[in-house]
């Protein structure tokens, strides 16, 4: 009966108030820190970064309060500026909080260069695709007269490339194919070698 008499006397009650009133206080007090400390509610859009250069997407991020960096770069891409971005996480328009980090990829300053393969004593049917298949285009097909059908020579922009050099990805690469109806001949004259060269269109 004495603790059923304590409980409800009106000096626990004041105590029991004050107590409720004070965890009420701590936890507004606590959701307000929560408020100021992550920013919650508030949210930043994430700016358009494609096609800019680093200095301009610099300026932009940090008016943003964002952070970014430069994950990977691309493969070329000839519609885009060298060394500007060409692709970005999130993507713009995304709502982000602040100091968010956005990752970048940018566009090299040109086509990276591959190996040449050998296509040399190939029929031009089998060597072709090899050629594309590293990224490389084929330019002008030269017949020469020679016993053979095969791939005699390859040149870019008119000089004879050997096996294993670098030439950038997209690079032309002309073909000098025997025409299967000569006969091996090895001129000494390099300007009789140049006469026995006729071109076919493509």
């Amino acid at each position: 009966m004495g603790l059923l008499k304590f409980i409800w006397s009106k000096l626990f009650l004041k105590q029991l108030g004050l107590a409720v009133v004070a965890l009420i206080v701590v936890g507004w007090l606590i959701l307000q820190y929560l408020n100021v400390t992550t920013n919650h509610g508030d949210f930043i859009e994430v700016p358009q970064l494609e096609k800019q250069t680093l200095d301009i997407v610099e300026m932009k991020l940090n008016d943003a309060k964002l952070r970014f960096e430069v994950r990977d770069s691309a493969n070329y891409n000839p519609n885009f500026p060298k060394h500007s971005v060409i692709e970005q996480q999130p993507e713009a328009g995304t709502q982000v909080k602040e100091n968010r980090k956005i990752y970048l990829t940018l566009n090299p300053s040109g086509y990276r260069k591959v190996s040449v393969p050998d296509v040399r004593q190939k029929t031009r049917r089998n060597a072709e695709p090899v050629l594309k298949a590293m990224g490389f285009n084929i330019g002008k097909i030269t017949l020469r007269n020679h016993i053979s059908q095969e791939v005699l020579e390859m040149r870019h922009d008119g000089r004879i490339i050997k096996p294993g050099e670098m030439l950038p990805q997209t690079s032309k690469i002309d073909l000098i194919v025997g025409d299967g109806k000569g006969r091996l001949v090895v001129p000494d004259d390099p300007e009789e070698e140049a006469e026995g060269d006729t071109d076919e269109g493509q």
